[in-house]
């Protein structure tokens, strides 16, 4: 019986990934030709919306191109707006309307950390949805952030695909018509129609009160509602994360069916995969788009296979029973497991089963594919460039061992360009190790640890490797609401964002000024085996020798200690 399960799991997880590639690469057509202006015939109702949210930045149909700086500083300016905007709602949620339950505001660390964090495509949570916010502050200060936040990295994606593709020319699209129809074309229509298919699972959407119910036991127990449909399509559309509720999308009224289950995992990699189909049509390189992708998979493949296999044995300090503890029962171990692995890779932040449950060396999987640095698939629009720095750095080395200049996309690759993506890739490692070595040195914020040993410290790594990655999944038993935690993680937030952006923008505006030099019999090829087998072993060294000393201090301590039996 057992045998028969775990096939059909198997089955299961195929048909998952088989989905995903033919769901992506029409996706990618779509986001391509949205990005270009091209508005889809099926969604030519939405062109009205497009004009009144172009005229009120004030662009027409013909919008101004950019230079990399002017990009920048436009994105940086909308964020730093969105972000005020949203820290005021929370501060003052109990003075706006749609609050039935007459919740107060945030206080000022947990607004802050929850602006940023919202702000940053983050969807780090310090609190309880439905404890702590208020339906406006869900659905408007939230929700637009889902939106916005996830549209932001998308508007990247086509800048830096424009000006590897300029002449000698500094321009690279217009930030506020990327950000609109990213919104309008994209991430509007996907989500309208995730909601409503949600809801006809029965996840829950309305604006009553909490209702109060007695229990068998004849206790009172309140049932909590809200517009939870409309916040879940988008916070999995967008590789957003988070949860409506406390305990996300283990809770039933996000996450009630097998279907609704199976949608919401085909959602939180849907647009990062597609997104690398859309770049290699905006950038005109299709064959080195598929080379990123095959790279992203036989990254993600192995990783998820090891935390399958060793969550489907025993644990020798249970009595040798499964590991079902945390684990999402109704559905399955293996959908559990698939979701963790995808969350993390993907920059997502959403469970459906407690990662802090997960056997050791799955939570070290999950750990792994964020401090590989969140370019395994990562969030839209995110993982891709985050990936593009590997690739500067892995054709600089190609080009040093066949003895010629570094080139990408026909520019050559020189010192300056090596120094902006060693920054872009080593500033959220500095982060995490920072962050977690001041937190073990201060008494506070181990006071927050409700594990001792190995696991107390995966748990603060975790928290500051979801933070500074922009993930937004935790570890759990780490009590984060607290000043120390919520300034720090938000300060890992703000950095991990803006910072690979910047660089990221600023290396492809210096691509772009240069001249395109003709391929030759020494041009390294950036979309055969060669360089994916050479990007992919980049990203695993860069990882590994950054974190494998805190990793043995972690999670594989932790998985010998298990072997014997012992606990802590």
């Amino acid at each position: 019986m057992t045998q028969a399960f775990h096939q059909q799991e198997y089955v299961e997880i195929l048909f998952y990934f088989v989905v995903l590639i033919v769901a992506a690469i029409p996706l990618g057509r779509l986001m391509s030709n949205a990005l270009k202006g091209k508005v889809p015939r099926i969604f030519g109702f939405l062109k009205p919306l497009e004009k009144i949210a172009l005229h009120s930045v004030g662009l027409g149909d013909n919008s101004t191109e950019m230079s990399w700086r002017e990009y920048f500083w436009n994105l940086l300016i909308f964020n730093l707006v969105g972000f005020v905007v949203l820290f005021l709602i929370l501060k003052f949620q109990n003075l706006l309307p749609l609050n039935p339950q007459g919740l107060s505001g945030l206080s000022l660390p947990l607004a802050f950390n929850t602006a940023v964090s919202f702000v940053t495509n983050t969807n780090w949570q310090a609190y309880s949805g439905e404890a702590a916010l208020s339906y406006f502050s869900q659905a408007i200060g939230l929700g637009v952030q889902n939106f916005v936040s996830a549209a932001t990295g998308i508007a990247v994606i086509a800048a830096i695909a424009r000006a590897f593709n300029n002449r000698q020319l500094d321009r690279m699209g217009n930030f506020w018509a990327d950000l609109v129809r990213s919104t309008v074309y994209v991430l509007l229509p996907l989500s309208m129609i995730l909601a409503v298919v949600l809801l006809s699972q029965g996840v829950v959407q309305n604006l009553s009160h909490y209702l109060e119910a007695t229990t068998l036991e004849g206790l009172k127990q309140v049932i909590p509602g809200g517009p939870a449909a409309s916040q879940i399509a988008i916070k999995q559309i967008g590789t957003n994360g988070g949860g409506f509720f406390g305990v996300n999308s283990a809770h039933p009224f996000e996450n009630p069916t097998p279907l609704s289950n199976f949608l919401q995992m085909i959602s939180i990699l849907l647009l990062p995969v597609a997104c690398v189909f859309a770049f290699g049509d905006l950038a005109q390189k299709k064959s080195h788009a598929r080379a990123l992708l095959v790279t992203m998979f036989l990254l993600f493949i192995p990783v998820f296979a090891f935390a399958l296999w060793s969550e489907i044995h025993v644990n020798p300090s249970l009595f040798h029973l499964p590991f079902f503890e945390g684990k999402e029962t109704r559905i399955g171990i293996g959908s559990s497991i698939l979701w963790g692995t995808a969350t993390s890779a993907a920059s997502n932040g959403s469970v459906n089963a407690m990662i802090d449950s997960f056997s050791p060396l799955a939570g070290l999987g999950a750990l792994f594919n964020i401090l590989l640095g969140e370019v395994v698939f990562g969030g839209v629009g995110s993982g891709l460039y985050g990936l593009l720095l590997f690739v500067v750095i892995s054709v600089f080395l190609a080009g040093l061992m066949v003895g010629r200049s570094p080139e990408y996309f026909g520019k050559k690759i020189e010192k300056s360009e090596v120094i902006l993506a060693s920054v872009g890739i080593l500033a959220p490692c500095f982060l995490v190790l920072f962050g977690t070595t001041i937190a073990l040195l201060l008494p506070n914020a181990l006071a927050s640890r409700t594990n001792m040993g190995a696991h107390g410290l995966s748990e603060i790594l975790y928290a500051f490797a979801s933070a500074a990655g922009n993930n937004g999944s935790a570890f759990a038993g780490l009590a984060v609401d607290t000043p120390f935690y919520n300034f720090a993680l938000a300060t890992c937030m703000l950095l991990g964002r803006f910072i690979p952006i910047y660089v990221i923008i600023r290396l492809a505006g210096q691509l772009g000024l240069k001249k395109t030099t003709p391929e030759s019999l020494g041009t390294f090829p950036t979309h055969g085996p060669s360089f994916v087998l050479l990007l992919a072993g980049v990203v695993v060294i860069v990882g590994a020798l950054t974190f494998l000393p805190v990793l043995a201090l972690g999670p594989f301590a932790e998985h010998f200690m298990m072997l014997k039996g012992l606990s802590f």
